[in-house]
């Protein structure tokens, strides 16, 4: 159906509707994804968001470009706060084609004199229009439109000058009979009694529209009981987003870090999917032949028998925290991050694995008898192309991914420079890097010297910090990792190797490995103490 059909029918139909303001083509997009079945093309919501004043200070054509964005995004119809229409009967005419021609479904304008000022400012100071002359242009519009659906909503302003009801009849009456598809009928009173007292008088002539911004409490049954047809929840997106705006700038300026915002705000893989990054991607499929995907693959095979009896019944990547398994956790947080597949290696009850969307899974039948090489080497055919490499039972902060790609090495791994935590009886991944944490914070200059898993206690020097089990490689680097792998693999004692015997293989052959140092933020599970820790992630 016509968005130009949409918005009529909309309008004219007995149940209430309902339209919700936008003022971009992203805010639009989420009033579509919210539900709304039409949007308010607010004039201050779109002046506001320029920076500029409600005064006609944002001009007719910076509009069109605005709500041409917005259109383009979205399969519902837009009404399109148009102020007095910017001008004249001519002017007006030259409006309503430049909407046709953008898809917009209608406009409304109120009788007010060029240049207008929001009716919530001086608005009894305010002169309205010539009601023959708003006529006009009610007449103008309909005349030079092309689609006979376009609607043209007649704003009348008669109780914001404090005007009167006997005003608001007489103004509405004549721009019904001017041919307007509907009026709206504004006030700036706390309370819908202006508004209710001309519904009473008005009958059903034709639809009437409300913007209840002042009478924000009135229980919207009311309104229905009253015959009203249409609601406008006018700016309340801005509003939002205004205040959303302003304390994390305040967070960020007073930290002067982005750590304590980060996990609160939208991620940018979001941003990706309301610009319908996945449209481009398939796009690319179809015509670039070097598309290159992104994969994840994550080692879960082990029980995670320190676990006793929470682990009889399942492996410790489906322990739920916070209602959803770690392993969904980290497939949603690696897709986040622009990851195409996942593909887990399962082990320990492999058969109660739950179906995840683009989530390949290999099996390791002999996951008992061997580590995590052997593991990895079942998903060699995979090793291609950008990959991150994860053990199944980590949790992190999501900044971390994004420091981890900027490193520049063709392979890099996530190390903890502070190992405070850690007591010296405790078995972890330490590593000796080329420069500490709290030396250097140069990735450049950061390399992997060796991995040890060991105890604190039993190494003869302090290591610079623990692996948390997270590892990226471009193409060139899963590459390197797939064929260590395969020279390794004829060597006997291949099944109990463990990850860091990859890592010190590659640094003998000469092979840099990168280092991506963090300060916590991240999580592995080895007691119910994890567990319970892990709820902030």
């Amino acid at each position: 159906m016509k968005k130009t059909t949409q918005l009529k029918n909309l309008i004219q139909r007995k149940k209430i509707s309902f339209l919700m303001e936008a003022h971009s083509g992203l805010s639009a997009k989420i009033v579509e994804e919210a539900g709304f079945e039409g949007i308010w093309g607010s004039g201050l919501s779109i002046s506001a968001a320029q920076g500029v004043r409600d005064n006609n200070e944002l001009s007719w054509t910076q509009v069109l470009d605005v709500v041409e964005y917005m259109s383009d995004v979205t399969s519902i119809p837009i009404l399109l706060d148009g102020d007095t229409g910017h001008g004249n009967f001519n002017n007006m005419r030259r409006f309503v084609k430049k909407l046709e021609q953008r898809g917009i479904a209608g406009v409304c304008i109120e009788d007010k004199i060029f240049p207008k000022t929001n009716s919530f400012l001086r608005g009894e100071k305010q002169p309205l229009a010539n009601i023959d002359e708003f006529c006009g242009k009610i007449k103008a519009g309909l005349d030079v439109r092309t689609d006979d659906d376009f609607s043209i909503v007649a704003r009348v302003e008669a109780f914001i000058a404090g005007w009167g009801l006997e005003e608001a009849l007489k103004r509405a009456n004549a721009y019904y009979e001017a041919g307007a598809t509907a009026i709206l009928m504004h006030s700036k009173l706390s309370k819908p009694d202006e508004i209710f007292s001309f519904m009473k008088e008005w009958g059903d002539r034709c639809p009437v529209v409300i913007v209840p911004t002042k009478f924000y409490s009135t229980p919207t049954e009311q309104f229905a009981e009253h015959s009203i047809s249409t609601v406008i929840w006018a700016n309340h997106l801005l509003r939002s987003s205004i205040t959303a705006m302003q304390k994390t700038a305040q967070q960020i300026f007073n930290d002067q870090s982005l750590i304590n915002v980060e996990d609160k705000v939208a991620s940018v893989q979001e941003i990706f999917r309301l610009q319908n990054d996945q449209e481009l991607e398939n796009a690319e499929k179809v015509y670039l032949s070097n598309t290159n995907s992104k994969k994840a693959i994550i080692l879960a095979a082990s029980r995670g028998k320190e676990l006793g009896n929470l682990t009889l019944d399942k492996p410790k990547t489906l322990i739920k925290i916070n209602g959803e398994t770690i392993l969904h956790q980290l497939v949603n947080k690696y897709q986040n991050h622009g990851v195409d597949e996942a593909v887990v290696i399962r082990g320990y009850k492999k058969e109660i694995f739950p179906d995840i969307k683009c989530t390949t899974y290999i099996d390791n039948d002999e996951y008992e008898e061997t580590g995590e090489l052997t593991s990895l080497f079942k998903a060699k055919d995979y090793i291609s192309g950008d990959i991150i490499i994860s053990y199944g039972d980590i949790a992190f902060r999501n900044y971390i991914l994004n420091e981890l790609n900027e490193v520049p090495y063709d392979i890099a791994i996530v190390v903890d420079g502070n190992i405070s935590r850690r007591s010296k009886e405790y078995l972890g991944d330490y590593v000796y890097c080329t420069n500490s944490f709290t030396k250097s914070y140069n990735r450049e200059n950061s390399m992997l010297i060796e991995c040890n898993l060991n105890s604190i206690k039993n190494l003869k020097t302090a290591p610079q910090g623990e692996w948390i089990g997270l590892i990226k490689a471009n193409t060139h680097g899963s590459k390197v990792i797939k064929e260590t792998l395969e020279k390794m693999n004829k060597n006997p004692d291949f099944k109990t190797k463990k990850m860091g015997d990859l890592f010190n293989h590659m640094i003998s052959k000469d092979i840099q490995i990168g280092i991506c140092y963090i300060d916590g933020h991240w999580l592995d599970v080895d007691n119910i103490e994890d567990i319970e820790q892990m709820q902030v992630f």
